[in-house]
C-alpha cells in the first residue's frame, strides 16, 4: 500500500473532488450566514459541500457548533456547548424558504448535557419548517441521545418523514473512534424508530477504511437490516486531519458496488455505497427511489 513520506496512506488518483463554483454557492452562503445558521457540511468539511451548495442544498447542524463527545473520525469541535439558541428553529425556517428547498436535511452535534439530548429542539425545527413552508420533505439525523426512548419519541411524534441514525463504524472499532457511543444502543435506537408501523423511513450509515473487514460491514448491514432500517450509506472515510484518526485503507469501488449489491440482496429499499457517499448526499434521490 502506497504511502507517504509521513507513513499516511496515499489517496489514489482516481477519489477526486470536483472543484465548484458559481452563484448559488454564494447565495447558499449568504443565506446560511444572514440566519447565522451552522452546516454539517461546513463543520465535518463534507467533500461534498461545493456540489451541494451548488445545487442550492444544505443538512442544517442545530444545538450549537460544540459537541459534548470527541469521536475521533469527526471535524466538529468538542467542548462545553452555549445555552441553546430558542431562535435557532425560526431561522431555519426562514432559510429553508428563501432557498426554496423541497428535502431539508435537519443534524445536530451531540448535546449529552441536556436533559432530553436536544430531541424537544429538533421537534421544534421540525414544526417552525413545516408551519413556514408546507409539503417540505423533512429528514432529521440524530444522535443517540444517550438511550433515552422519550428524547426519541418525540422527535418520532413530530413525524419527519425519515429518521437517520449513523452507527459509523463496525463494532469493533468503537472503543478507538467512537467510545463514548454503543452499537447496540444504536441498533435499539433504529429498531424503536419502526415500532408501531408509523410510516416512517429509516436509515443508517457506515464509513470504511478504517481497518474494519469486508466480513464486519457485512455483518453491520445484516445488523442494520434485522433493525428493520430501509436506506442505507457506504461511503470512504476521510480523515479531517493529521490528528484525526488515520485513513487505514482507500476501498477501491469495485468493493463498494459488492457492498451495495449485498444491501439490496438483504433487503434495504435504497442503497448508496461510493467512495463520497455521505449519509446526507443526494437525500432526495434516496427517498423518491426507495419510497
Amino acid at each position: 500500500m502506497n504511502r507517504n513520506n509521513s507513513g499516511q496512506v496515499k489517496r489514489p488518483g482516481w477519489l477526486t473532488i470536483r472543484v465548484r463554483s458559481g452563484d448559488n454557492l454564494d447565495y447558499v452562503e449568504k443565506i446560511l450566514a444572514d440566519n447565522h445558521l451552522n452546516t454539517v457540511c461546513r463543520e465535518a468539511n463534507c467533500p461534498n459541500r461545493m456540489e451541494c451548495y451548488d445545487r442550492k442544498t444544505a443538512t442544517f447542524m442545530i444545538l450549537g457548533r460544540i459537541c459534548t463527545r470527541n469521536c475521533r473520525f469527526c471535524n466538529v469541535t468538542g467542548g462545553e456547548p452555549p445555552p441553546l439558541d430558542d431562535e435557532e428553529p425560526a431561522r431555519v425556517a426562514e432559510a429553508v424558504d428563501k432557498l426554496d428547498l423541497k428535502h431539508v436535511v435537519v443534524t445536530s452535534v451531540t448535546r449529552d448535557d441536556l436533559p432530553d439530548g436536544g430531541s424537544g429542539h429538533f421537534v421544534r425545527v421540525v414544526e417552525a419548517v413545516r408551519a413556514r413552508c408546507p409539503g417540505v420533505i423533512m429528514e432529521v439525523l440524530i444522535p443517540d441521545f444517550k438511550g433515552d426512548r422519550d428524547s426519541l419519541e418525540k422527535v418520532i411524534r413530530s413525524r419527519p418523514h425519515v429518521i437517520n441514525h449513523n452507527v459509523e463504524t463496525v463494532p469493533r472499532l468503537y472503543c478507538a473512534l467512537r467510545p463514548q457511543a454503543d452499537y447496540s444502543r444504536s441498533l435499539t435506537l433504529l429498531r424503536r424508530v419502526k415500532d408501531g408501523n408509523n410510516g416512517i423511513k429509516s436509515k443508517s450509515g457506515i464509513m470504511v477504511g478504517v481497518g474494519e473487514t469486508k466480513e464486519e460491514v457485512l455483518g453491520v448491514l445484516k445488523d442494520l437490516r434485522d433493525s428493520m432500517v430501509d436506506f442505507v450509506t457506504i461511503g470512504q472515510y476521510l480523515a479531517p486531519s493529521k490528528e484525526h484518526y488515520p485513513v487505514v485503507e482507500y476501498i477501491q469501488p469495485d468493493r463498494f458496488a459488492f457492498y451495495r449489491e449485498e444491501a439490496y440482496r438483504m433487503g434495504f429499499e435504497y442503497a448508496a455505497s461510493a467512495p463520497l457517499v455521505r449519509s446526507s448526499y443526494h437525500a432526495a434521490d434516496m427517498l423518491r427511489a426507495g419510497g
